[in-house]
């Protein structure tokens, strides 16, 4: 019962803090003038540029192959304390995206960046921003180490189906 409070609590909170925030980032997201190209996908309409890779201190992401399962076992444990009130690991959004086919989507820079550095990417990239109009609530910072993110990076590319 009281774990259903939580995150009754905290998805108002989300709500708040996205209606609070949100003609602030509509206004940055309508003045951008990037001139690189975004990839797109079917959650994303605009055409708008960004950089692939966002902002931050992420511009060489090295992938394992095949995937490292203790850093896949790793990056579930983040997930199941820190993500999984927001998204789902399918397609369909919650209070977030869905991570199905993010690693598709999304450079591991890109990923890396917008899980440490969310507030700035939100400011400043694009495809940052037309996931907000989306979602409607901007995703709090989780604190993550480069460890835990690049582990949640692994983890997101496992439930992609990579090997």
């Amino acid at each position: 019962m009281k774990r259903k409070i939580f995150y009754l609590v905290l998805f108002f909170s989300c709500i708040m803090l996205g209606f609070s925030c949100g003609n602030q980032n509509a206004n940055n997201a309508a003045t951008s003038s990037d001139t690189s190209t975004a990839p797109s996908s079917s959650n994303e309409t605009s055409t708008e540029s960004t950089n692939p890779k966002g902002v931050g201190k992420y511009t060489n992401v090295v992938l394992t192959h095949p995937l490292d399962e203790k850093m896949v076992a790793a990056g579930e444990k983040v997930y199941n304390v820190k993500c999984a009130s927001c998204h789902k690991l399918t397609g369909e959004k919650l209070v977030g995206p869905g991570w199905k086919g993010v690693t598709d989507r999304r450079t591991p820079e890109w990923i890396m960046n917008f899980v440490t550095n969310t507030e700035e990417m939100l400011k400043t990239d694009t495809a940052a921003k037309n996931l907000l109009e989306v979602c409607l609530v901007q995703m709090p910072n989780q604190n993550l180490s480069e460890t835990d993110a690049r582990s949640v990076l692994e983890f997101q590319r496992k439930n992609d189906g990579k090997k």
